[in-house]
């Protein structure tokens, strides 16, 4: 029977455990997300982030300290892991190594008691569905890492589960196979119309694939937005350094202007864009690195820098500099030399205005 449903919620959902000093530790704190059927949500973050917790309450491999959680009208978190229903793709892919991909693939509706029949015939299906057709006799060891990765989602998919769970799944697979296994697990995700819970810390992955992203940090959720939201308008310091906002500049705001703010770094005036309401006139600029451009003297949002580093990149390079206001890094089109001044700008909706951080 196929497991539909229009949302999953998850409610204050809460874990905490015991460290070696016996003192309680969060590793996540509240988390309120609610997942449509169809989504492919990415949970982002760094390692330690929760964002493998989340997963495993989900799954049900760990319990919750605290909230619930609720597939429409049934709450699910009181169930044991077997009876949730859902497909879950490991880091490791799990596999047996005893077994042919086709008894892999149809292991869980074996356990289910589903007859002999409908488990090959299901099987094959799902192994036509990740381009698997011709490998059923094979062992996983015949097969390579990709291979093995579409027969852990097969296998995941072939109960038909409402969610499919996938943690850091492409993690063992060289760079040009992740990239290709992304495409190939969003086709996957397209055709299943079943939710897809991703976790990574990975930010190309979560940007290339997800409807939308978790962004985490110790057990907090930052913010739940789109791929272009997140990457575009980090809604703190946190997410911006995570998503790539390497250069990090103390400023002092001036004034504000309409929907932009003036500031100033050592003497360098910028028109910034606030990020969240600033509460003193301490802030901090946070610019991309691929954002800055060369520029004439005199352009808007320009200043001149020494170039002490250069890397070339092809069709850009990554420059080290020294600015007016200190160090940054900037990727800008062309080639550089070592020693040469330039001028560098950043356009207002890029130079992104932010509280300044308290030192804890």
């Amino acid at each position: 029977m196929k497991h539909t449903f229009d949302r999953l919620r998850l409610s204050s959902v809460h874990r905490s455990f015991a460290n070696a000093e016996g003192e309680h530790v969060a590793a996540l704190k509240g988390l309120d997300l609610d997942i449509e059927r169809g989504e492919f949500i990415a949970l982002l973050g760094p390692s330690g982030c929760g964002k493998s917790t989340a997963l495993n309450c989900i799954a049900g491999l760990q319990p919750l300290t605290g909230g619930e959680i609720w597939l429409d009208d049934k709450r699910i978190d009181v169930l044991p892991p077997e009876r949730r229903g859902f497909g879950m793709v490991f880091q490791n892919y799990a596999l047996f190594p005893h077994m042919s991909v086709l008894e892999n693939v149809g292991f869980g509706l074996k356990m289910r008691g589903t007859p002999k029949s409908e488990i090959e015939k299901r099987a094959r299906a799902a192994l036509q569905l990740v381009q698997l057709v011709g490998h059923e006799s094979k062992l996983p060891g015949q097969l390579s890492g990709g291979q093995q990765q579409r027969v852990a989602i097969a296998r995941a998919i072939v109960i038909e589960p409402p969610v499919v769970l996938m943690d850091e799944p492409l993690s063992n697979l060289d760079t040009k196979l992740r990239i290709e296994m992304r495409a190939e697990i969003r086709r996957i995700h397209g055709g299943l119309d079943r939710a897809t819970i991703y976790v990574t810390h990975d930010q190309d992955e979560a940007l290339s694939m997800a409807d939308r992203i978790v962004v985490m940090k110790e057990g907090v959720v930052q913010q739940v937005a789109s791929p272009k939201e997140v990457y575009c308008r980090p809604k703190n310091l946190h997410v911006a350094r995570f998503m790539g906002y390497r250069n990090v500049l103390p400023c002092v705001l001036e004034r504000a202007a309409g929907e932009a703010v003036e500031v100033s770094a050592s003497g360098v005036h910028f028109v910034g864009t606030p990020m969240e309401a600033l509460e003193s006139k301490n802030a901090v600029i946070a610019i991309r690195p691929d954002d800055l451009v060369r520029a004439e003297s005199g352009t808007h949002n320009a200043f001149e820098v020494h170039v002490d580093v250069v890397e070339y990149g092809g069709r850009d390079s990554l420059l080290f500099v020294t600015a007016p206001f200190g160090k940054l890094w900037a990727r800008v089109e062309g080639e550089f030399a070592q020693g040469e001044r330039v001028t560098l700008a950043i356009s207002t909706e890029r130079a992104l205005v932010y509280r300044q951080e308290v030192a804890s």
